[in-house]
């Protein structure tokens, strides 16, 4: 009985070490090995110690394919033809979901995204020019309009914002993605006159989204802002402190604890974490050479174990199912109480579609074949009944084995 305990309690321990490396697994633009100030590297590291666990991307390096969204061929291309990194990235976004980065190159109003699960390093053009250049002649855009900050967010959307945050862009992260100008910022009264459009205070930076909905903008020069979505008003909501002389806050991201991480695509002074209450920074300690970063990105959101609680206790809010504009679907229940969930289907073609309910990790718990009419229809997934409390995922594929839709979904 001792040992079958102590094998119990090991395996616990590995799986909570395993999905805490998995939410500190983050992606980071980081400057060539010939240029450290010319951000188009992209590398994936551990922010829980700062380690570089592998190169992704390296500009100068790496052979590549590239095609725009609906195009059915890629092109290989050498690392001396134009680089889907051209001129630096300072914004990228882990759609977790896809498992894609999505980034904005510097000088370029596109949004693009590299596939991490092709063995090749496969990028594709979503969108070119989402912010129009102002005559035929003007190449690059000019240094208000260049995206600096994207985040995926809580809704399944993407979302992108300007230096000077008169551009609040949000991008669908389907098959045929659709990308919006939803316009400026506004600033809330309550900012005192500090402004969300201010260049020396406001602009660059990163952006993170909360489990409740809400973005989250982080200057360059450590001001925060809280933006609500649906009214663009942007609400100061602090400044982060104790940061080393002439450390430009450039990427941020959440850790496994809800803590915010920061890097710097000024300095090398490594890897600082925050919590969102005090904003008081702290250097995380480097067990491997320091690096400048212009942009984090991993799939986790602020304030999500404040949502976990919100969720457990407001059950009146999962009583009947609520849809928006980030798909087609949504599931009912969620959070699950019991063992069975249903999977409302709108807007998808006829066909045959298979539920697959699945850990985070990609493994397969329950699956359900199930054939779409037109119009709305409703499917029920039961779960065994030892299910273990959690997150999970559950992903609908067409036929084709392509992904439908997608929808986290925690079970209580």
């Amino acid at each position: 009985m001792k040992h079958l305990f102590l094998l119990t309690l090991t395996c616990v321990l590995f799986s909570t070490f395993t999905q805490a490396q998995k939410k500190n697994k983050t992606y980071a633009i980081t400057g060539k090995s010939s240029n450290n100030f010319f951000w188009a590297d992209i590398k994936e590291i551990d922010i829980s110690s700062g380690k570089v666990v592998k190169s992704i991307f390296e500009a100068d390096k790496t052979f590549f394919k590239t095609k725009t969204l609906n195009d059915t061929e890629s092109r290989t291309q050498t690392p001396e033809t134009v680089k889907p990194t051209e001129f630096g990235v300072a914004a990228c976004a882990l759609d977790s979901r896809n498992n894609r980065l999505y980034f904005a190159p510097m000088h370029f109003a596109d949004i693009r995204f590299l596939d991490l699960d092709s063995k090749e390093a496969s990028f594709t053009v979503v969108k070119k020019n989402v912010i129009p250049v102002s005559n035929s002649t003007v190449i690059y855009q000019p240094e208000e309009n260049q995206i600096t900050r994207m985040v995926i967010a809580e809704d399944g959307f993407g979302y992108a914002l300007t230096n000077d945050a008169n551009h609040l862009i949000r991008f669908s992260t389907g098959k045929s993605a659709s990308v919006q100008d939803l316009g400026n910022l506004v600033d809330a009264e309550s900012n005192k006159g500090l402004s969300i459009h201010n260049k020396c205070s406001s602009w660059g930076g990163d952006m993170l989204a909360d489990a409740f909905g809400k973005l989250v903008v982080i200057s360059a020069n450590h001001n925060v802002f809280t933006v609500d979505v649906k009214s663009r008003v942007a609400t100061f909501t602090g400044t982060i402190t104790d940061l080393p002389a002439n450390y430009t806050t450039n990427g941020a991201v959440v850790n496994s604890d809800g803590d915010i991480v920061v890097s710097s695509a000024n300095v090398f002074e490594g890897l600082y974490k925050c919590n969102f209450k005090d904003l008081k920074a702290v250097a995380i300690p480097n067990v491997d050479k320091t690096f400048n970063a212009s942009d984090l990105a991993n799939g986790n959101f602020l304030l999500q174990k404040e949502a976990d609680v919100t969720n457990k206790f407001d059950l009146t809010k999962f009583t009947l199912p609520s849809f928006d504009a980030a798909g087609d679907a949504k599931v009912f229940p969620n959070p699950v109480t019991g063992n069975q969930f249903n999977v409302f289907f709108e807007g998808q073609k006829p066909g045959r579609y298979n539920m697959v309910f699945t850990d985070l990790a990609g493994r397969t718990i329950a699956s359900k074949i199930v054939t779409i009419a037109k119009g709305n229809q409703v499917e029920n997934c039961n779960l065994l009944s030892k299910t273990a409390k959690g997150t999970y995922l559950l992903k609908v594929l067409t036929e084709n084995k392509q992904v439908a839709f997608s929808e986290k979904i925690i079970v209580q």
